[in-house]
């Protein structure tokens, strides 16, 4: 994997990143996506938060190794703390982790948000609690993507800020109210698992 090839998870990520975002990507492991965003030209700044030591300097170095360094800025911190006000961040991705910790960190840094990002959100497992949350918090899923990779399957979805609160069904919030509208191959694979 390097700066220009993202897996078809990240691929799929990627599309939903709008134009000129200025991106928030937590967990950004080695900042493939906000490097190859960056390559790209379809952001206008970027953050690669990481927790830990060791996937914050791979990911310096990838940023470095890809020469967007004026575009992405590696950042040690926990979760939404990496991102400062100044910063001026409208789309955040957590992508690759439970639901449970995703929500976690959206919760505990959720004052680090002027709540107009778009959340561009990818819970390996506890969708429902990720969808659960937006709910909660006056997003609105306005579309999903369902994916089969190296044998896995994951779900991406994607809130934007509402002023009106949104209500989903127990089916939609457990399913999600695009993929079970959509019922695709996929979705239906991993139903009948």
């Amino acid at each position: 994997m390097n700066g220009t090839h993202l897996s078809n998870r990240l691929q799929t990520v990627a599309q939903f990143v709008p134009d000129h975002a200025r991106l928030a990507d937590i967990g950004s492991d080695h900042a493939y996506l906000p490097v190859y965003l960056a390559n790209e030209h379809h952001i206008d700044f970027a953050i690669a938060g990481e927790v830990a030591k060791g996937p914050h300097d791979n990911a310096s170095q990838e940023i470095q190794r890809a020469g967007v360094s004026t575009l992405v800025a590696s950042r040690l911190a926990d979760g939404l703390l990496a991102v400062m006000p100044t910063d001026q961040i409208d789309t955040v991705v957590i992508a690759g982790m439970g639901g449970t910790l995703i929500t976690t960190i959206l919760t505990t840094g959720f004052e680090r948000l002027s709540h107009h990002e778009r959340l561009i959100l990818q819970p390996n497992v506890g969708e429902d609690n990720v969808r659960r949350w937006l709910q909660a918090h006056d997003y609105q899923i306005t579309t999903e993507q369902i994916l089969e990779e190296d044998g896995h399957i994951y779900e991406i979805i994607v809130g934007d800020p509402v002023v009106e609160p949104v209500t989903y069904s127990e089916q939609e919030l457990l399913f999600g109210p695009f993929l079970i509208r959509d019922k695709s191959p996929v979705f239906v694979k991993k139903m009948a698992t």
